[in-house]
């Protein structure tokens, strides 16, 4: 085998094709030249082409970012649902057949004070293992008429509700209703309470 033309290999006359070409690189990669002579140039498609490590590299996917999970803030357990008073208990009630364990009356407080005789009054109950309660917040006064405290008349009877509502009181009271009239009617409520047993249940 003679080098032809610009270093390129030659078999007697005839140039080699590509593929001998290549593989001619290949073998010349392996071995040190003597001093003088030049490598064979690459074909054009030969010397552009990349490797087959290349190849794989550029065919890889890039790797997606994953999503980052979203931070998990403090445990708040879930408060207990309230539920209505049972219409049948409610009638019992109005007509004597059940006694009323225990009663508080909030009428003529200040609100500060009536919010802590009541909670303070739900909690002894609760310990009595009273069932029905009664707290009277009084009809008020006329709005145009304030009381000696100079506030308007029906502050209680609307903020008592939401107190029990609230999720602090939501293992102590299981449901109110308003009383019927022989108990204060729309100045009182019936207040329904959860057993000391029951409390990590939904109601009793």
């Amino acid at each position: 085998m003679t080098s032809g033309r610009k270093g390129a290999p030659t078999v007697g006359r005839r140039r080699l094709s590509k593929e001998e070409i290549s593989l001619w690189l290949q073998v010349t990669r392996t071995i040190t030249p003597r001093p003088g002579a030049q490598a064979p140039e690459s074909p054009p498609d030969i010397a552009g082409k990349p490797s087959p490590e290349n190849l794989q590299a550029d065919a890889a996917p890039a790797s997606k970012p994953q999503p980052s999970k979203p931070s998990k803030g403090p445990f708040r357990p879930v408060p207990l649902p309230l539920a209505p008073i049972e219409r049948r208990l409610r009638q019992r009630l109005s007509r004597g057949q059940i006694a009323i364990d225990l009663k508080i009356d909030l009428h003529g407080m200040r609100q500060d004070e009536a919010h802590t005789a009541l909670r303070s009054f739900l909690a002894r109950a609760r310990q009595c293992e009273a069932k029905v309660v009664l707290v009277v917040t009084g009809k008020g006064a006329s709005k145009t008429q304030p009381n000696a405290y100079g506030i308007e008349g029906g502050v209680l009877r609307r903020t008592v509700p939401h107190w029990l509502s609230a999720p602090e009181l939501r293992h102590v009271v299981l449901g109110f209703e308003e009383a019927a009239s022989g108990h204060g009617g729309s100045g009182a409520l019936y207040v329904r309470l959860r057993s000391k047993r029951a409390a990590g249940g939904p109601h009793t």
